[in-house]
C-alpha cells in the first residue's frame, strides 16, 4: 500500500510532498555533518612558553690561546625564552639575550680587554642575541636549532645542537608552588672574524673559532 493511499484512506492527514523533501534534506545534512566531524583533525595543544631561569643558566665559551690551551670564559648576565610543545617535541620562538659587559674569564685585565673594542665592544654593543624560528628534531631528545647570532652589529647564521635532558615538576618549591622545569644542554661554534672581531687572528695568538657551551633550566609559564 502506498503512502498516498494511506493518506487517502486513513484518518491521518496527508503528508505534503514539500514536507517529505524537507525531511530528506535534513537527513542528508545530518549525515554530512557527522561525516565532517569524524574526518576533522583533532585540535592540537598550544605550545607552552618557557623562560630561562637566571639562577640555573650558563653561557660559556672556549677560545684557543697561542695553541697552548683554551681559555674558558662565561657571561654572568643573560635571559631568554622559547615555546615548546612537549607532546610533539616542537620548538619555536627561541630568543637568548646576553649582556656582553658581563663577560668573565677569571682574569681582570683580560676581562677588561674582552669588553673593549678589540673584542666585544660592550660600550657600543651591550648585547648579543641568538634567535631561531624553529628547530629540527634529530633524535628522541636531540634537536638542531638553525638560528642567527647578532654580535657587534652583524647577524650571521649559527646552529646549535641541543639535548632535551629532562622535563618534570621541580622537587624544590617556592611561594608559587613547584614549577614545571625543562633542562637543556646546547653546543655550537662560530668564527669571530665573521663579525669583524679580527684581533690576533692573523698571528694565531687568539683563536678565530669560538666554541659555545649553553646549559639551562627553563620554567614553564
Amino acid at each position: 500500500m502506498s503512502l498516498d493511499t494511506l493518506d487517502t484512506h486513513t484518518s491521518m492527514p496527508p503528508v505534503a510532498p514539500w514536507r517529505r523533501r524537507a525531511a530528506k534534506l535534513c537527513s542528508t545534512a545530518l549525515l554530512y555533518g557527522f561525516a565532517s566531524l569524524a574526518l576533522a583533525p583533532p585540535a592540537s595543544a598550544q605550545p607552552a612558553r618557557y623562560e630561562l631561569d637566571p639562577d640555573h643558566l650558563t653561557v660559556a665559551f672556549l677560545v684557543d690561546h697561542i695553541g697552548y690551551a683554551k681559555t674558558l670564559g662565561l657571561f654572568r648576565a643573560a635571559r631568554g625564552s622559547y615555546r615548546f610543545d612537549e607532546a610533539t617535541a616542537t620548538l619555536s620562538a627561541v630568543r637568548i639575550e646576553v649582556e656582553t659587559a658581563s663577560v668573565f674569564s677569571n682574569q681582570r685585565k683580560r676581562d677588561e680587554h674582552l669588553k673593549g673594542p678589540d673584542f666585544l665592544n660592550s660600550a657600543e654593543f651591550p648585547r648579543m642575541v641568538f634567535t631561531a624560528d624553529a628547530a629540527r628534531r634529530t633524535g628522541e631528545r636531540s634537536f638542531e636549532i638553525a638560528g642567527r647570532l647578532e654580535l657587534l652589529g652583524r647577524t650571521q647564521p649559527l646552529t646549535l645542537q641541543a639535548t632535551w635532558n629532562k622535563s618534570a615538576e621541580s622537587p624544590i618549591g617556592g611561594p608559587g608552588g613547584k614549577p614545571y622545569v625543562m633542562g637543556v644542554s646546547a653546543r655550537g661554534s662560530f668564527k669571530r672574524s665573521a663579525y669583524g672581531m679580527n684581533y690576533a687572528v692573523a698571528n694565531g695568538w687568539v683563536g678565530d673559532e669560538v666554541a659555545l657551551i649553553i646549559e639551562f633550566e627553563a620554567i614553564r609559564k
